[in-house]
């Protein structure tokens, strides 16, 4: 197996190893580390089926819960990422987020695989939030510190949020509930639970507010904080190929949707894997 890294903020591409086979435990130990060590990992040319998909996540640490998305038919941990050749309802997930960061237990990673890709844009950004920490000047460290964020889908999934009752015309089965309400706090600045490697978790969207704070001086700290944690120098831009494997954590990025293949259908199906 080869580990080669992207040369940007985070990501390496993995070759020489086929994920339509059962892994051998060092091999699934290998993949883990790297998967630490880069955050986003790409395994290009991989011919896989719904059944290799869900045994490789498996392997990676086992299903996470996905609320608000309907599964695939005859599946239970598999979501469709679509959109229609015609469709003309915003990008799905356009917007910087880690995904379902307010459970309780947020999800250790995601995997996604391309089946129909368009021959021009849809790449996924994702951003380091360990660089992002890092990079942070010292004055707005300080105003984050040992801060409690409020994490909720409500803006998104609740039935007046973005994907509710309102957003028509969307190839996607989404599933607003009032559930969606529910909040969960989680500090803003989190340890990596493997690695031990202090970062910046979650962003404005899912991010509310912060403990203790009044929604007029959380709002444009959150702004603030959202263009900081998006920068360029903290992104790693991935470029889609047919029958692509990518697998990141959502515990060290951030990532976006883009959109710019209008006129193409795009079809990819993703898992989560649960905390560990």
């Amino acid at each position: 197996m080869q580990v080669e890294p992207t040369g940007q903020a985070c990501g390496a591409v993995v070759t020489g190893v086929d994920l339509s086979r059962a892994l051998a435990p060092e091999q699934v130990a290998a993949i883990r580390a790297a998967w630490l060590a880069h955050h986003v990992l790409v395994f290009p040319d991989q011919r896989l089926s719904d059944d290799d998909l869900e045994r490789f996540t498996l392997a990676m640490g086992g299903f996470g819960e996905d609320p608000f998305i309907a599964p695939i038919p005859g599946r239970t941990h598999i979501i469709a990422v679509k959109r229609d050749a015609d469709e003309t309802a915003p990008i799905f997930a356009e917007t910087w987020h880690t995904d379902w960061s307010f459970q309780a237990r947020p999800p250790a990673g995601t995997c996604l695989y391309g089946l129909t890709i368009p021959p021009m844009g849809g790449d996924t950004l994702f951003a380091n939030q360990h660089l992002a920490l890092e990079a942070m000047p010292a004055e707005l460290r300080a105003r984050i510190e040992g801060l409690q964020a409020i994490h909720s889908a409500q803006k998104a999934y609740a039935p007046e949020g973005f994907y509710g009752a309102a957003d028509k015309g969307r190839s996607m089965t989404i599933r607003p509930s009032d559930a969606a309400r529910a909040t969960q706090a989680h500090p803003y600045i989190r340890r990596h639970p493997e690695t031990g490697r202090e970062g910046l978790f979650g962003c404005l969207g899912y991010i509310i507010g912060f403990e203790g704070m009044s929604e007029e001086e959380a709002l444009p700290l959150l702004v603030e904080l959202y263009h900081w944690q998006g920068q360029e120098r903290f992104q790693y831009r991935h470029r889609w190929q047919k029958d692509m494997l990518l697998m990141w954590d959502n515990r060290s990025v951030l990532h976006a949707a883009t959109g710019g293949y209008q006129g193409h259908a795009r079809l990819l199906h993703r898992t989560t894997i649960a905390a560990a």
